[in-house]
């Protein structure tokens, strides 16, 4: 067990899961059959031999804090199914992964990370006494190039936008797709990847479906919004500043106190935009009642690193980047390791959640959805295929996501929902709301939706 007593459940480590076929693979190998000499410590660590096709078995170490895993195996997943299947037996068989003293190649193992850690801290804090002691004037010509580059882009975005509205929004479709990731690579060149981004997102729409001409024209407005402000941005509040300059693609590191607090793991999924996967996971502090957004990025074909298991709460201390609204948070130093959450977030009903989703409109003007928790809701059909979560009492329902719909979550929500109320964390947005994670009144299981 690990040093509080409890052990995940097989829900929260499949969460950890980089892709569909690794759960399935990580399923198989959650039995007694294929292991030997595995254990773990009351500090979070378990190990333990997985036969293989090969002569010699593999070794497989997790360190739940982190989570950290190391194994013998040539997968390039992270974790790997070895790696779930190992804390899929430590979750379901108390006898076969028994605590006990740590082997010797765990320990080293263990060893290595504490020395990595400790050789990262330096490396901080070595970098920045290299910053401080930069060249202060070289650092502010060069964003005042890069400045230029982007209001260049600007400019050049604006134009593209005012030829679209020329030629009419309606005909936007028989150009292709060609002329707007020509304009995509125009903003990369400007070194604005928010701007780029954007732009693709408009390539997208036309042709997309009913109503794509309206929807169209509400993301031009929003794009030629964020031009605007741009070009302006010297003349705003800070926040507003900060957070315009990182829709545009100028990043910032967290800065500010670290907020110690036991952050429940609410939610985490994985999107891919077939270069870049990126994983958003979404905490909750219970004392700080703050809801922060981790961000970790993996190349194609390779999963982020950062993963946390769902429905669990770890002491750790989280840093916050700027920016009005702004929710994204960079996870620092863990004290404890993942333990069960006992309950739900706080939330409310559906008008609390709108009215959520429309004080964080007032800040950033370009959010696609913000976070929220509905309680006593009841997900019931809508007519056409679709879904809406009403109040219990009658009195309120939001549509889900048109994402939502094709998920295997929607059914698990309804099967775990039986016809009576239920506590569900998602996003809600524009598009609707986007179930990630529900409670049922009578347990107290976290069910991830994603």
């Amino acid at each position: 067990m690990n040093q509080q007593g409890v052990r995940w459940t097989a829900e929260q480590v499949l969460a950890l899961a980089p892709d569909a076929a690794s759960r399935k693979a990580g399923s198989k190998l959650g039995t007694a059959g294929p292991w030997s000499d595995a254990g773990s410590t009351g500090a979070g660590v378990v190990w333990g031999l997985c036969k293989g096709s090969g002569t010699k078995p593999y070794q497989t170490v997790v360190d739940t804090t982190g989570p950290a895993y190391k194994c013998s195996c040539p997968s390039r997943k992270f974790p790997c199914k070895h790696a779930l299947g190992l804390l899929l037996l430590w979750a379901a068989d108390e006898e076969t992964v028994r605590g006990c003293e740590a082997p010797d190649w765990v320990e080293q193992w263990l060893a290595g990370r504490r020395r990595r850690a400790a050789g990262t801290e330096g490396a901080g804090a070595g970098a920045a006494a290299s910053a401080g002691g930069g060249d202060p004037e070289a650092a502010r010509r060069r964003a005042e190039r890069r400045a230029a580059r982007i209001t260049a882009g600007a400019r050049e975005l604006e134009q593209r936008l005012a030829d679209l509205l020329r030629g009419g929004l309606a005909g936007a479709d028989r150009s292709g797709y060609g002329l707007w990731e020509e304009t995509a690579a125009r903003m990369v060149d400007a070194q604005a990847p928010g701007l780029a981004g954007r732009v693709r997102e408009l390539g997208a729409i036309p042709g997309s479906g009913p109503g794509w001409p309206a929807r169209l024209l509400e993301e031009c407005a929003l794009t030629h919004l964020l031009d605007q402000v741009w070009l302006g941005v010297e003349r705003l509040p800070d926040p507003l500043a900060a957070t315009v300059r990182t829709r545009v693609g100028l990043t910032a590191p967290a800065e500010g106190p670290a907020v110690r607090d036991h952050w429940a793991v609410l939610a985490q999924y994985d999107t891919s935009d077939g270069k870049l996967t990126t994983r958003r996971v979404w905490l909750h502090g219970r004392a700080s009642r703050r809801t922060a957004l981790l961000l970790s990025f993996g190349a194609a074909g390779r999963a982020p690193q950062l993963a946390l298991p769902v429905g669990t709460v770890v002491e750790a201390e989280v840093t916050r980047h700027p920016g009005a609204g702004q929710l994204r948070a960079e996870l620092g130093e863990r004290f404890t390791v993942p333990v069960a959450l006992g309950t739900p977030p706080p939330g409310g009903p559906v008008t609390d959640a709108l009215s959520a989703y429309g004080a964080a409109l007032r800040e950033d003007p370009w959010l696609d959805s913000w976070p929220v928790t509905l309680t006593e809701v009841i997900p019931v059909p809508s007519g056409d295929g679709c879904w809406q979560l009403a109040d219990a009492d009658g009195g309120n329902a939001l549509p889900l996501a048109p994402a939502a719909l094709t998920r295997p979550g929607l059914w698990r929500l309804v099967a775990l929902s039986g016809g009576g109320p239920v506590t569900v964390f998602g996003e809600c947005g524009h598009r609707g709301f986007d179930p990630l994670t529900a409670w049922a009144a009578d347990t107290s299981g976290t069910v991830p939706l994603t």
